[in-house]
């Protein structure tokens, strides 16, 4: 039993908690359950019991249950993707992306090695200009006629603000998943028309694969990083026929992005959408003329490998609009959901209280940003209210200046899947749960049934746990930094549990 402490002396709240928990009966399984989510920055607390039978027999093999625990709950990891909500969970995504970016270069996780042999690029799709803005073109002057630093809070912000098309710019964004969804339909085209065949004889002989992730610029718009390769008709484990080379990936990716037709190509292949408005007039969305398509080498042969790769598009996976100087919440009012009013008991309209009918949660004149991101946020949130852009639900993206797609996505035949990987690593850790604990393996024909029942409890810590997280952050982050130093390729998306 733990003794009665009079911790009135105290002042911290959070050293007086860690007190309590250290006077528990278990103090040490209070900070293994810390230390097994990491530090995570928001934990979910859950409540519940788990039961494995022998289907069979019924015999009991294995039971937990949350009150056996000293604080009556389980600290489980939030899963946040974005370092900025979640250090220790963003890089455990981090991780598994570079796993699963890697596996489609190299191979490993299902996929053979033989797809190092097949042609592969990395390319790089950009947004067209809607305004000049701030720049540094390598060490020459910018257009306003001064030299700026690279971390100059004014770059990507536009030179003539009151001539930007913002509303161009936050169009582009909210469309520009589905361009990109457009764009891998026509890099198919461009393809079979690049080698003179029909679209069914190409796709009978090979398959394009990719896995693309989304990148903001300082300008507040996004761009992609995709890694495109061409297989046989049955996917990775196939090679594409020899006359399917990097050259006319290439090619093919030009065309269905941004190169005009000539003699080669009499029709315009380029993909593009247009968004009809009657209040912002016509548009049409196309990508960029910067785009860039580079050759993915060998392991270890040249500049552009596949460790290179995959460790790039691990470092994005888990940014978010905050790069471009954005906020990283939702501003739209949760009580009203956003409308700035709430219906009452006679079904009539009433003037939401928590955001005085703006439907924000937070005025936006009162955000700590630029001058350029908060008229890009006014511009979506203004646009979403639009009937005619209802469906895009703006207002709800404003803090992604009206991106709304997914940062990270792939083709369903490029390696395996995020999920797999979760699988393994849950089964590994049950595994070694099992042998910790000493409990006997069941044997391989054995048919288990579990039996669960869990409820969401709260999120975050206890004020004392809270101190332990810190420590355990501490310690991850130390270890990273001398793994880096040890020139370890993996700590920077290397996972911590």
């Amino acid at each position: 039993m733990p003794r009665m402490l009079d911790l009135s002396h105290v002042k911290s709240l959070a050293v007086r908690d860690l007190i309590e928990l250290a006077n528990l009966d278990d103090f040490d399984r209070v900070n293994e359950q810390v230390r097994q989510v990491a530090g995570c920055t928001r934990p979910v607390n859950l409540v519940g019991q788990t039961t494995t039978l022998d289907a069979t027999t019924r015999t009991v093999l294995r039971s937990y249950s949350t009150t056996d625990e000293p604080t009556g709950r389980l600290l489980t990891t939030c899963g946040n993707r974005r370092a900025s909500r979640c250090p220790s969970c963003s890089r455990v995504y981090a991780a598994d992306t570079y796993h699963l970016i890697k596996a489609g270069l190299s191979g490993g996780k299902s996929v053979p090695e033989a797809v190092r042999t097949h042609p592969r690029v990395f390319a790089t799709l950009t947004a067209p200009s809607f305004g000049p803005v701030h720049n540094v073109p390598g060490n020459r002057r910018c257009a306003c006629g001064s030299q700026h630093d690279k971390d100059a809070p004014e770059l990507g912000t536009p030179l003539r603000p009151s001539t930007y098309d913002y509303t161009g710019a936050v169009l582009w964004n909210a469309h520009a998943g589905a361009l990109w969804a457009r764009t891998t339909t026509y890099i198919r085209r461009a393809l079979a028309a690049h080698l003179k065949m029909t679209q069914k004889a190409l796709n009978a002989a090979l398959r394009i694969s990719f896995a693309k992730v989304a990148e903001y610029q300082q300008r507040g718009l996004v761009h992609f990083h995709a890694v495109i390769r061409l297989d046989g008709p049955e996917g990775s484990s196939e090679p594409p026929p020899s006359w399917a080379t990097v050259g006319a990936l290439t090619a093919a990716i030009k065309y269905a992005t941004y190169k005009e037709p000539d003699e080669e190509f009499t029709k315009d292949m380029r993909a593009s959408l247009t968004v009809a408005s009657d209040h912002t007039g016509d548009r049409e969305i196309r990508w960029g003329d910067r785009v860039d398509v580079r050759e993915i080498t060998a392991l270890g042969d040249g500049e552009l490998t596949d460790q290179a790769v995959a460790g790039y598009v691990a470092k994005y996976s888990t940014k978010s609009a905050e790069g471009s100087g954005t906020v990283d919440r939702s501003l739209i009012c949760a009580p009203c959901g956003g409308r700035g009013y709430l219906r009452g008991p006679d079904g009539f309209r009433d003037l939401c209280a928590d955001c005085d009918g703006t439907g924000q949660a937070e005025p936006l004149p009162n955000l700590r940003v630029q001058r350029h991101v908060r008229q890009m946020i006014r511009t979506a949130w203004a646009l979403g209210h639009l009937p005619e852009f209802a469906d895009l639900k703006l207002w709800k993206w404003a803090h992604m200046l009206g991106f709304r797609g997914h940062f990270s996505t792939k083709s369903r035949r490029y390696s395996t899947t995020l999920g797999a990987l979760r699988d393994v690593r849950k089964a590994w850790r049950t595994a070694q749960t099992h042998t910790d604990v000493g409990q006997d393996t069941t044997e391989e024909d054995t048919t288990l049934i579990t039996e669960s029942s869990w409820a969401y409890l709260a999120s975050g810590y206890r004020p004392g746990e809270e101190l332990l997280a810190a420590q355990t952050r501490h310690e991850i982050k130390q270890e990273r930094r001398f793994r880096h130093e040890e020139g370890d390729p993996s700590a920077e998306c290397a996972a911590d549990r």
